[in-house]
């Protein structure tokens, strides 16, 4: 049967699964070999390389999932981001990056491009103009992140796709808070797709990984880059991996459901100044999300009222867990302008709009008035802190 004509539980449970032919086992045998035969064989195997049994067959499940032709899995989602950036850019070569994004990202760039004489471009916005109008003659690649991290900034996928192939430039996209549940960017004329694996698709918070998805004629590309910097990820952890993601469609529409209505809860509480969704109808780009996503995703952001100690708040939470990284089963919050993007300078924090108050919502699979009576509680003990 096509993989394009399985739906996506099947995609997640079935497809990239190595069948136990020795024992007839119901899940896919681990291979922890490092070291393979090389002679009168079709493959020669090497972890460094991407090719060993765990590692071919779940890249195989990432590229069904994104309607891709081919896929790779990294040790981290800045090696995915990196080893593909590097890719398609060389010395005297130009990027137009998104200015709303992940932290990591920006840093990358900011501190290592100009060691590989690579010139660089974060756009003044997210709209379409921003991104033609910071385009030079030696740009090749244009690098996007919708939903963005952590404002949730929509950014059109097919008028930038559009654009770039209009001037022969690659597209490519930061596709982790969306997870291929929500969002598939090669549909829209994307080139070029990555995930920090570690979020959605590991789910569990115990996974590093990343992963790339495109056609093989780029992958190829990406693959002979890889080879040389060795980003690979131990089988252990592929194995661990594609378990993890024969629930992937199922946990992320429960975090999905949940997101929706603590987003709505949120918007109406008088302590909090803003809440930052593309599933609310106040959101500027509601409709353009509700045109590019299946549905809104789990992960959201809100300010607190002034006079309101975000970190202060964090502390009362009981059940919501104040941690690192996001998209796991648990929820979880954070302040971005002491994690994610403390890497950034105060005046560049400012510039992209994230303020001290602001706390990023990684929204997990719990009950939705569980984790409603937790922030309510945690809210009402931190205003009582404050104002005695």
């Amino acid at each position: 049967m096509s993989k394009k004509k399985l739906g996506i539980h099947t995609i997640c449970t079935h497809v990239g699964e190595i069948k136990d032919e020795q024992f007839k086992g119901a899940i896919s045998p681990m291979y922890l070999s490092t070291s393979y035969e090389f002679d009168n064989v079709d493959v020669k195997r090497y972890p460094r390389y991407f090719n060993t049994p765990n590692q071919e067959y779940l890249s195989k499940k990432i590229a069904a999932l994104e309607r891709a032709e081919a896929a790779m899995i990294f040790g981290s989602g800045m090696a995915a981001i990196s080893h593909m950036f590097l890719a398609f850019l060389q010395k005297g070569d130009h990027i137009v990056v998104q200015n709303t994004l992940y932290g990591g990202t920006s840093n990358f760039i900011r501190e290592e491009f100009h060691k590989y004489g690579i010139e660089y471009t974060f756009t003044d916005g997210y709209a379409v103009s921003d991104f033609e109008a910071a385009i030079q003659s030696n740009t090749k690649v244009i690098h996007i992140e919708t939903p963005s991290n952590p404002l949730l900034t929509i950014t059109d996928i097919k008028a930038i796709a559009n654009l770039a192939r209009s001037r022969g430039i690659i597209s490519t996209i930061d596709n982790t808070f969306a997870s291929p549940v929500n969002q598939n960017p090669l549909d829209f004329g994307i080139d070029v797709v990555m995930h920090s694996a570690t979020k959605y698709l590991g789910g569990h918070s115990d996974i590093l990984a990343g992963a790339v998805a495109s056609t093989q004629e780029h992958m190829d590309r990406i693959w002979n880059v890889s080879k040389n910097l060795g980003g690979s990820l131990s089988d252990m952890t592929v194995w661990m991996l594609e378990r993890s993601m024969k629930t992937l469609a199922l946990r992320v529409k429960a975090q999905t459901k949940n997101a929706k209505k603590l987003a709505r809860f949120l918007d109406k509480h008088e302590d909090i100044a803003t809440v930052y969704y593309p599933g609310l109808k106040s959101h500027p780009q509601h409709q353009l999300a509700k045109a590019q996503m299946h549905d809104f995703g789990a992960m959201l952001s809100f300010e607190l009222v002034e006079g309101i100690d975000a970190m202060a708040f964090q502390k009362q939470l009981h059940l919501i867990k104040s941690s690192m990284s996001l998209a796991g089963v648990e929820s979880t919050m954070l302040l971005p302008s002491e994690t994610s993007h403390a890497l950034l300078t105060q005046e560049q924090r400012d510039a992209v709009g994230i303020s001290n108050q602001l706390i990023r919502f990684s929204v997990g699979i719990e009950n939705f008035k569980d984790l409603k009576n937790d922030i309510k509680q945690a809210i009402a003990k931190t205003k009582i802190a404050s104002f005695a």
